[in-house]
Order: C-alpha cells, then structure tokens, then sequence
C-alpha cells in the first residue's frame, strides 16, 4: 500500500465518509514539509508529511489547532488525524480554501485574535513541548511569566547559538538573561496563544473570515503575539486597531516587543544563520541600554 492509499483509507476511516481521492495536488508556501490537497471531487483534505520522525510534531500541532479551534474564536483548520506510514509521517486536515480579506478582514481578524486570548490558564507553557519552525520549542510550566520567558524561550534559544557557532552572541545574551527582567514591567495573564503568527500564517476564507494556521500554541503574554504580528508585516492598520479596542495593550509594549521578538530573531539565527545573528546582536545591545 502506497502513503497516499494508506492515507485515503485512513481519511474513510476516521470520517466515515468512503474516499477514493485523485492524484494529490502539491501546494507550495511551506520550507518545512510537504504539503498537498486530496480530494474524491466531492471531499477535500489538507495533508502535511515529514520523516517519521517527526510524528511527534505533527501532533503536538494537531493539539495545538483543537485548543485553538476549541475557544470558537478565531477559525483554523480542524484536524482529522496524524500517523505514520513506510517511513512518513503526515498530519490531515480541514482543508480551507482561500478567498479574500474583504472590507473587514483585518478587523475581525484582530478582535477575534483578542477574544482567543481571553481564554486564559492559571500557569505559562503548555501540557507538552511543540516546534517553533523546524526548531524544538519547550514549554513546561511556570507560575511566573519572567522566568518562563528566561528559561523556556531566551534561555533555551541562546544556549542554541552557542552550540551554533555564535559564542559572542550566547555571551552577550546572558548578560540580558540577568538583566531583562526590569522591562518586563506588566503583570501579563496566560493567554492561549497561536505562538508563531506571522503573515504567513494566517489567510480568508471565500467568506472572509481569518482562519490562522501552523500553530505553536502555548499560554503566555498576548503581547508576544502581537509583537510577532508586526516581526515580519502582514496585519493591516484595522487589525491593530479592532485588537486594541476590544482588548488594548499596557504602557510599555513598544519595548516589550523587542524582547518577545526577539526570541524569533534568535530562532531564525539558529535556523539560517547570516544576518539574522547580527539582528539578534543589535536588538540584544538595544534591551540592554534599556535596561
């Protein structure tokens, strides 16, 4: 039995639906995995696939999208089911197909964004590790938010660049480390957060409505969200602003958001490396001369 069959079979059996699909259809976009549409011309399913290695993230990603889709917020993707077949790992999924943002898409995109992270927890992190990229994200829990941040996401992201080739930037970082708390000048509850929402990720539906994907979740400060919304563009003046009037931001966020990003500029220089190093160098000297 080829993947692809053991796939259809596996789609019937989980829906209950029989599916005899074509020939599956490669979408681009993704660097990471690859991605295709099946469809039997009625049915229509998104499938991922990776090394059977990485089954691991393929779930932790399907638990990421129920908790998402769960607080019946914002839309994403519903997953179907993840397995393993002669030596591929794959995720299926909802497949939404693509329309335009509309009048009002980037507005309901920022007050639905704001409505999912009113759905909060009593501690920061997560039941389970995840990936952030193609990068290992760990996300035990703490009752404080600065030494989650500390230990789960800088800490964890520099130790990497010193083992990377960066020594100087590993250095320097753990000059911040000790330092960095003094910015954290909010008392920020533990909001869900999708954790990797970049413009890539999310899209429209053909009703405009947002649907987000390709989820990192965790519970942590909402400004690390918004923070990474504005890292690479993507999100429109109307997003900001229905966000911030449904749930605005504390004083002090223009700075906090260069320390959320960068945990992301870090994670791009472990990934890539190149000017992303000299990035992270620069917003590091800036924190500090803050702090």
């Amino acid at each position: 039995m080829t993947l692809w069959q053991h796939i259809a079979a596996r789609i019937g059996e989980l829906s209950g639906r029989d599916f005899r699909p074509e020939p599956p259809r490669h979408l681009g976009g993704g660097c990471i995995n690859t991605a295709l549409r099946l469809t039997d011309g009625e049915q229509q399913w998104f499938v991922k696939t990776n090394s059977a290695d990485r089954l691991d993230m393929f779930e932790a990603e399907a638990e990421g999208l129920e908790a998402m889709a769960d607080t019946g917020t914002i839309r994403v993707p519903r997953p179907l089911g993840t397995g393993t077949h002669d030596g591929q790992s794959y995720i299926i999924m909802e497949y939404i197909a693509s329309g335009g943002a509309g009048s009002r898409g980037q507005a309901l995109a920022g007050e639905q964004l704001a409505a999912m992270h009113r759905h909060t927890t009593e501690r920061f992190g997560w039941h389970r590790d995840n990936t952030i990229g193609a990068t290992h994200q760990p996300n035990a829990r703490h009752a404080d938010w600065i030494d989650f941040w500390r230990e789960q996401r800088l800490g964890f992201q520099l130790e990497l660049a010193g083992h990377n080739g960066f020594p100087n930037l590993a250095r320097r970082g753990e000059q911040l480390l000790e330092r960095f708390p003094a910015l954290i000048d909010h008392d920020p509850q533990p909001s869900l957060l999708h954790g990797d929402l970049w413009g890539g990720n999310i899209t429209f539906d053909t009703d405009g409505q947002p649907v987000i994907f390709d989820p990192a979740v965790y519970y942590g400060d909402r400004e690390a969200e918004l923070a990474m919304t504005e890292l690479f563009g993507g999100f429109g003046r109307d997003f900001y602003a229905a966000y911030d009037a449904a749930w605005p931001l504390d004083r002090g966020y223009a700075t906090r958001k260069t320390l959320y990003n960068l945990y992301h500029i870090l994670n791009h220089a472990n990934l890539f490396g190149g000017g992303y190093a000299s990035q992270a160098q620069r917003m590091i000297d800036q924190l500090l001369a803050k702090c």
